[in-house]
Protein backbone atom coordinates (compact mmCIF):
# COMPACT_ATOMS: atom_id res chain seq x y z
CA UNK A 1 0.00 0.00 0.00
CA UNK A 2 2.83 2.37 0.86
CA UNK A 3 4.39 1.76 -2.58
CA UNK A 4 1.08 2.48 -4.29
CA UNK A 5 0.73 5.74 -2.35
CA UNK A 6 4.28 6.84 -3.31
CA UNK A 7 3.68 6.03 -6.98
CA UNK A 8 0.41 7.97 -6.91
CA UNK A 9 2.09 11.04 -5.41
CA UNK A 10 5.00 10.81 -7.89
CA UNK A 11 2.55 10.54 -10.78
CA UNK A 12 0.61 13.58 -9.55
CA UNK A 13 3.77 15.67 -9.15
CA UNK A 14 5.06 14.70 -12.61
CA UNK A 15 1.72 15.57 -14.21
CA UNK A 16 1.61 18.91 -12.39
CA UNK A 17 5.16 19.83 -13.45
CA UNK A 18 4.47 19.00 -17.12
CA UNK A 19 1.17 20.90 -17.02
CA UNK A 20 3.02 23.99 -15.76
CA UNK A 21 5.59 23.69 -18.55
CA UNK A 22 2.93 23.40 -21.22
CA UNK A 23 1.19 26.67 -20.33
CA UNK A 24 3.40 28.27 -22.97
CA UNK A 25 1.72 26.23 -25.71
CA UNK A 26 -0.64 28.14 -27.99
CA UNK A 27 -0.66 31.15 -30.27
CA UNK A 28 0.92 34.46 -29.28
CA UNK A 29 0.66 37.97 -30.73
CA UNK A 30 4.09 39.59 -31.11
CA UNK A 31 4.84 42.92 -29.44
CA UNK A 32 4.63 44.83 -32.74
CA UNK A 33 1.31 43.09 -33.52
CA UNK A 34 2.68 42.07 -36.94
CA UNK A 35 2.63 38.28 -36.43
CA UNK A 36 1.12 35.36 -34.57
CA UNK A 37 3.56 32.73 -33.36
CA UNK A 38 2.29 29.26 -32.49
CA UNK A 39 4.39 27.62 -29.79
CA UNK A 40 4.32 23.84 -29.85
CA UNK A 41 6.19 20.98 -28.24
CA UNK A 42 8.08 18.17 -29.94
CA UNK A 43 10.27 15.59 -28.14
CA UNK A 44 10.22 17.64 -24.90
CA UNK A 45 11.51 20.75 -26.68
CA UNK A 46 9.53 23.90 -27.51
CA UNK A 47 9.33 25.57 -30.92
CA UNK A 48 7.55 28.57 -32.39
CA UNK A 49 6.43 29.07 -35.97
CA UNK A 50 4.84 31.99 -37.77
CA UNK A 51 1.17 31.16 -38.41
CA UNK A 52 -0.19 34.62 -39.32
CA UNK A 53 1.23 37.84 -40.68
CA UNK A 54 -0.59 41.17 -40.58
CA UNK A 55 0.69 41.83 -44.07
CA UNK A 56 1.15 38.34 -45.60
CA UNK A 57 2.21 39.58 -49.02
CA UNK A 58 5.05 41.81 -50.15
CA UNK A 59 3.36 44.90 -51.68
CA UNK A 60 6.11 45.19 -54.30
CA UNK A 61 5.67 41.68 -55.67
CA UNK A 62 2.12 40.92 -54.42
CA UNK A 63 3.40 37.47 -53.43
CA UNK A 64 4.06 35.93 -50.02
CA UNK A 65 6.96 37.38 -48.04
CA UNK A 66 10.06 35.29 -48.49
CA UNK A 67 12.88 34.71 -46.04
CA UNK A 68 15.17 36.90 -48.17
CA UNK A 69 17.53 37.87 -45.33
CA UNK A 70 18.32 34.30 -44.29
CA UNK A 71 22.07 33.67 -44.05
CA UNK A 72 21.42 30.22 -45.59
CA UNK A 73 20.93 31.01 -49.28
CA UNK A 74 18.94 27.81 -49.81
CA UNK A 75 16.19 29.18 -47.52
CA UNK A 76 15.83 32.62 -49.09
CA UNK A 77 13.03 31.53 -51.42
CA UNK A 78 10.98 29.93 -48.63
CA UNK A 79 7.90 31.78 -47.35
CA UNK A 80 8.02 33.34 -43.89
CA UNK A 81 4.52 32.10 -43.12
CA UNK A 82 4.99 28.68 -41.57
CA UNK A 83 8.68 29.22 -40.82
CA UNK A 84 10.11 28.38 -37.39
CA UNK A 85 11.47 31.37 -35.53
CA UNK A 86 11.98 29.68 -32.15
CA UNK A 87 13.54 26.27 -31.67
CA UNK A 88 15.06 23.84 -29.15
CA UNK A 89 13.86 25.53 -25.95
CA UNK A 90 14.01 23.37 -22.80
CA UNK A 91 11.78 23.95 -19.79
CA UNK A 92 13.94 24.54 -16.69
CA UNK A 93 12.93 26.24 -13.43
CA UNK A 94 9.87 28.03 -14.85
CA UNK A 95 11.81 29.30 -17.88
CA UNK A 96 12.42 28.03 -21.38
CA UNK A 97 16.14 28.16 -22.04
CA UNK A 98 18.99 27.14 -24.34
CA UNK A 99 16.93 27.79 -27.45
CA UNK A 100 17.44 29.86 -30.56
CA UNK A 101 15.53 32.88 -31.87
CA UNK A 102 15.51 33.76 -35.57
CA UNK A 103 15.00 37.38 -36.65
CA UNK A 104 13.76 37.36 -40.25
CA UNK A 105 14.31 41.12 -40.53
CA UNK A 106 18.08 40.66 -40.62
CA UNK A 107 18.57 36.89 -40.91
CA UNK A 108 20.30 36.71 -37.52
CA UNK A 109 20.00 33.84 -35.06
CA UNK A 110 20.29 34.63 -31.37
CA UNK A 111 20.41 32.48 -28.27
CA UNK A 112 17.17 32.92 -26.40
CA UNK A 113 15.12 32.56 -23.27
CA UNK A 114 11.35 32.61 -22.76
CA UNK A 115 9.27 32.92 -19.62
CA UNK A 116 5.66 33.48 -18.67
CA UNK A 117 5.03 36.64 -16.73
CA UNK A 118 1.44 35.41 -16.27
CA UNK A 119 -0.74 32.96 -18.24
CA UNK A 120 -1.40 35.57 -20.96
CA UNK A 121 1.97 37.35 -21.11
CA UNK A 122 5.14 35.82 -22.52
CA UNK A 123 8.57 37.42 -22.43
CA UNK A 124 10.90 36.50 -25.29
CA UNK A 125 14.54 37.52 -24.97
CA UNK A 126 17.24 37.20 -27.62
CA UNK A 127 20.92 37.47 -26.68
CA UNK A 128 23.82 38.71 -28.75
CA UNK A 129 26.85 38.32 -26.52
CA UNK A 130 26.26 40.51 -23.46
CA UNK A 131 23.53 42.47 -25.20
CA UNK A 132 19.90 41.43 -25.33
CA UNK A 133 16.48 42.55 -26.43
CA UNK A 134 13.23 41.52 -24.79
CA UNK A 135 9.76 41.51 -26.32
CA UNK A 136 6.40 41.02 -24.63
CA UNK A 137 3.93 38.76 -26.42
CA UNK A 138 0.22 38.38 -25.64
CA UNK A 139 -1.60 35.06 -25.70
CA UNK A 140 -4.45 34.77 -28.17
CA UNK A 141 -7.54 33.01 -26.91
CA UNK A 142 -8.46 31.61 -30.29
CA UNK A 143 -6.09 29.32 -32.18
CA UNK A 144 -4.97 30.46 -35.63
Amino acid sequence: MKRFFCLTILSFLTTTIFAQADKILGTWLTEDKEAHIKIYKSNDLYYGKIVWLKEPNNPKTETAWLDEQNKDESKRKLPLLGANMLWDFMHRNNEYVKGSVYDSRNGAIYSGKLWLENPNTLKMRGYWGFFYSTETWTKLNNEK
